[in-house]
């Protein structure tokens, strides 16, 4: 069993996207600059945005992050929205998920300017990606590609088997693992809540894809031998011993399926390092395209 080192990985990539950064400065050009929106108090969405403006500091991006009180309007948020997309100073933003009750997700994702959605969660974009053009594509599962890439996982010809439909990851990942590129030209089987023998199809798989947010759903008895694993889950469950007060969990228990796996991500330290390194390659993308 080979891990997956996602944290390992997305340290070599940011050195690489801080080297384009310190070219750009060299030549006198603007500094990509990322927002993130926060919304209310959730606890885990403040630990992924301090990550990601961290991870804009480490490479030397500049990074913003507009905090609202969770009593916000919707005509609020979209108002704030509007003006990030007017400001020319800014290349790309994130509203972070989820929002309040009362606030619509679909609708604030629309109003983002696809130019700037650097989540790659646009419909415009969506669209794009599905018809294989150059666009922002959706960070987590953007992170899946590049560590397939950089661990030279064979994937022409594969069962890739996606467990989860979420348009944040189930979905696009599905797309992005046919599409006739590398990585890519698998075929594909999208498992879901309805799923009929789900262990059935699992067992088939020579790539499995895990995005459900059940901790441990995936068990052993479950997978092959030599499967390649992607954990997308984290869910937190107190845990005194713990200096946080609690352990992370990922969809997949790792002690049980590492076991069988020929690469496997851990949790935490997989999938989670990528999404955030390719959030960053979105916004350098975004600001090379002014």
């Amino acid at each position: 069993m080979q891990l997956l080192d996602g944290k390992k990985t997305a340290t070599e990539i940011k050195l690489e996207v801080a080297e384009e950064i310190n070219r750009i400065k060299a030549k006198g050009g603007k500094i990509p600059h990322l927002v993130a929106v926060l919304v209310g108090n959730n606890g885990a969405s403040i630990t992924y945005v301090n990550a990601k403006i961290a991870a804009c500091e480490k490479v030397g991006m500049l990074s913003t992050i507009v905090r609202l009180n969770d009593t916000v309007t919707e005509k609020e948020l979209l108002e704030e929205v509007d003006r990030l997309n007017k400001d020319d100073e800014i290349d790309g933003f994130i509203v972070q998920l989820p929002l309040p009750k009362h606030i619509s997700d679909k609708k604030v994702t629309e109003a983002i300017s696809p130019s700037k959605d650097v989540d790659g969660f646009h419909p415009w974009n969506i669209g794009k990606m599905m018809l294989n053009l150059p666009t922002f594509l959706p960070a987590t599962p953007y992170g899946i590609l590049q560590l397939i890439e950089r661990y030279n996982i064979e994937t022409n010809g594969k069962h890739c088997v996606v467990v989860g439909r979420s348009s944040i990851v189930g979905s696009p990942i599905s797309n992005l693992m046919s599409r006739n590129s590398y990585p890519g030209n698998c075929t594909v089987t999208l498992t879901h809540s309805r799923t009929v023998n789900l262990k059935d199809i699992t067992l088939s798989a020579d790539i499995l894809i895990v995005a459900l947010g059940k901790p441990e759903f995936i068990t052993a008895d479950m997978v092959r031998e030599g499967v390649v694993v992607f954990d997308v889950g984290i869910t937190r469950k107190a845990d005194k011993s713990k200096k946080s007060g609690y352990k992370l969990y990922g969809d997949v228990d790792f002690e049980g399926v590492s076991e069988k796996a020929s690469f496997i991500t851990p949790v935490p330290g997989g999938v989670g390092p990528m999404t955030i390194v390719s959030l960053l390659k979105n916004t350098l993308l975004a600001a090379k395209g002014k």
